[in-house]
């Protein structure tokens, strides 16, 4: 289980920088962010571009909340916290001492 949360959590954020990124170029009435990189021609993807920016968006949203259900379904046991293996281990240490 533990190489699946890692990849897991490795897609999670590649996902997340991507969203942040597709989020940020996007423009807004040719306004924002999104004018730095093309000004005010939306020509990258031809006249529906706005359209192929909506549906990337929309396709990166939903793989990050379905990366962020896994990754806390991956994640999630009744003991496996960090204070309850550091309990174990000071536990053990002080009957080795014993």
């Amino acid at each position: 289980m533990a190489v699946l949360s890692i990849i897991l959590l490795v897609l999670f954020v590649l996902v997340s920088l991507f969203l942040i990124f597709i989020v940020s170029i996007q423009s807004e009435d040719n306004s924002g962010l999104g004018g730095i990189f093309g000004g005010s021609s939306d020509s990258a993807f031809g006249g529906r571009s706005n359209r192929v920016m909506n549906k990337i968006t929309a396709y990166t949203v939903a793989a990050f909340v379905i990366l962020a259900i896994a990754v806390a379904f991956v994640n999630k046991s009744s003991d496996s916290s960090v204070l309850s293996s550091l309990k174990e281990s000071a536990a053990a240490t002080s009957t080795e001492k014993n």
